[in-house]
């Protein structure tokens, strides 16, 4: 018999919805925007549940959240590897990146001050390959 009470959350049936959503596209999603998604894909799920689940997700690092321009949360599924993003401020894709050359100069910078363990989270903007080439046109 199984006495242990301290259950563990599970990945429900709207949590998988929303992980499976998140891993179709490239770019970070507002809880409205998986919401309205999932809504188009005939869901008959809530935006609270969309909010609920998100923050579950989060906890568990399963996704990763940004703030916007305009201070909203997006969120988005990726690689459990320490990593940053390149995000295009117009259509919002991202692309996850690696630089030895930030990991070394945030160890030096915590150095510096007598700070040991830095931890960090870069997010660079600017314009995808496909918004700049439009751009040009």
């Amino acid at each position: 018999m199984n006495t242990d009470h301290t259950a563990q959350p599970r990945l429900t049936r709207q949590r998988q919805l929303i992980l499976d959503r998140l891993e179709q596209v490239d770019e970070f999603l507002t809880a409205q925007q998986l919401h309205a998604a999932l809504r188009g894909e005939g869901e008959a799920i809530g935006l609270a549940t969309v909010y609920r689940g998100l923050q579950w997700l989060e906890e568990a690092g399963i996704i990763d959240t940004i703030r916007t321009a305009d201070g909203e949360a997006a969120y988005r599924r990726c690689s459990v590897a320490h990593h940053h993003h390149l995000i295009c401020h117009r259509c919002g894709k991202a692309v996850e990146v690696s630089g030895e050359a930030l990991e070394e100069w945030s160890r030096q910078v915590a150095a510096e001050h007598g700070f040991t363990g830095p931890e960090h989270f870069v997010e660079i903007y600017g314009l995808c390959p496909a918004c700049s080439s439009a751009d040009r046109s």
